[in-house]
């Protein structure tokens, strides 16, 4: 557990921002729509990483043949997950949408790892993954009733 705490403190650091961004796309999504609220968020982050990767090391883009051809759908799909979120969020409000956005993320993580899909590893679903997926699913039930 001790070697694992900074890579708790990371995926809490990235649920935090999660957060705070979600809220700040809902409220671009009132203000300004959908889609242009996709677009602001995925232009200047793509601004802000393509000059970090610039000034860092170069970048490595050449190496992205080697990449499995599905994976490269990342970007689409992030652009899925960011409308959902500012969409959801300017809807349902911040807690709701989170809760629902989270509790499909941790099932169909269990499902992939559990089935090894899209190149994850391996790790079989027992007894305690299956019981804490149904207290998510009673805990999201509960917070959008």
């Amino acid at each position: 557990m001790g070697t694992s705490i900074p890579l708790i403190i990371i995926a809490a650091i990235g649920g935090i921002t999660v957060a705070i961004q979600a809220q700040f796309m809902g409220l671009m999504d009132k203000q300004i729509g959908t889609l242009e609220s996709v677009f602001i968020t995925y232009g200047s982050g793509g601004l802000l990483v393509g000059l970090v990767m610039l000034l860092s090391r170069g970048g490595n883009l050449a190496a992205w043949q080697t990449v499995p051809w599905y994976a490269l759908a990342a970007g689409a799909l992030g652009l899925g997950i960011v409308g959902a979120i500012g969409y959801g969020t300017a809807r349902m409000g911040l807690v709701t949408a989170m809760t629902v956005i989270v509790a499909a993320q941790f099932i169909t993580g269990a499902v992939v790892d559990h089935f090894g899909a899209l190149g994850a590893d391996l790790r079989p679903l027992d007894v305690s993954r299956i019981v804490g997926m149904g207290l998510m699913l009673a805990g999201t039930w509960l917070v959008v009733r």
